[in-house]
């Protein structure tokens, strides 16, 4: 063997060492790092959460109604009786679930109608670029607010409405990305050498644009269990006695006045959710933009 062979245990080590190196950087991120040690958390919770809960979420007990948190309740009741920091366990795991779920749909649609319109010349790419704007004209809070009042409320319905408000962002900015990247000389190579548009799509467009959107859709899915909350606290989400963020924070709407930790964990909950995942998206996005890393 040449000593200018490389061997194979060296081949198969250069994507690990790469892959080492990548997450150490991001681990340096400071904003990354902490988001990422409360998303650990969360996901904790996800999984573990009824094992974890001291209580039945849905048992009522009208004598200890309100409880301030102490030792016995150490989040409190709500205006039932129950434990709210048995709810709160038990809710990470519908909010999260909807929030995924929700962008998963939204993510599949809009990258479909958005790569096509990016990619494809003629009628069709205008005609599918006026759909995204046309959606994009209405908040997205109005689009899920207007379907679940048609279809109605229910875990699979909000999933449904939050895709559908979601999608025209993903699609904005998937058309974009392909824009952009579709008239670089190695995509115009592909073609001029007989590229089917599938295979451009798959193999030439598809892996330079996934890193942008990966970062976009840690910043929406924070918007997507935002928009659950809100229709939740509406009493349009997901129905009680189902305990959602949204519904608890709802729930301790009534008596915010005279007790309001029946309504302020939920609400610290949802917020540091969000906030946990811009701060690895806005890692994510300094990681993948050298330009950001360059200046920070």
């Amino acid at each position: 063997m040449s000593l200018a062979e490389p061997t194979p245990l060296a081949a198969s080590s250069g994507p690990r060492l790469r892959a080492r190196r990548a997450w150490l950087r991001l681990l340096g991120h400071r904003s990354f790092l902490a988001g990422i040690i409360v998303l650990a958390l969360l996901a904790v919770i996800v999984v573990a959460g009824p094992s974890l809960a001291p209580a039945d979420p849905l048992a009522i007990n009208p004598i200890n109604r309100l409880a301030p948190p102490g030792r016995e309740y150490l989040m409190g009741t709500d205006h039932l009786g129950r434990d709210l920091l048995s709810r709160l366990l038990y809710g990470a795991r519908y909010s999260v679930a909807v929030g995924l779920s929700a962008i998963a749909g939204g993510a599949l649609i809009g990258w479909l109608v958005g790569a096509f319109s990016g990619y494809a010349t003629g009628r069709a790419g205008i005609v599918l670029a006026g759909l995204i704007d046309t959606f994009l004209a209405f908040p997205m809070e109005l689009i899920a607010l207007a379907m679940v009042s048609i279809v109605g409320a229910g875990l699979h319905n909000v999933v449904a409405a939050i895709s559908l408000a979601m999608w025209p962002r993903i699609a904005r900015m998937a058309r974009g990305e392909v824009l952009r990247v579709r008239e670089l000389e190695y995509v115009e190579a592909a073609r001029a050498l007989g590229a089917t548009t599938r295979r451009v799509i798959g193999r030439h467009i598809l892996p330079n644009v996934l890193a942008p959107m990966i970062v976009a859709l840690t910043f929406y899915v924070g918007s997507a269990i935002l928009v659950e909350a809100a229709l939740s606290f509406l009493g349009l989400g997901v129905p009680p006695p189902t305990p959602t963020w949204g519904n608890i924070a709802n729930d301790g709407r009534k008596s915010l006045v005279t007790s309001p930790w029946a309504m302020m964990f939920s609400g610290a909950a949802v917020g540091l959710t969000v906030l946990s995942l811009n701060l690895v998206g806005d890692g994510l996005r300094d990681y993948f933009d050298p330009r950001l890393r360059v200046q920070r």
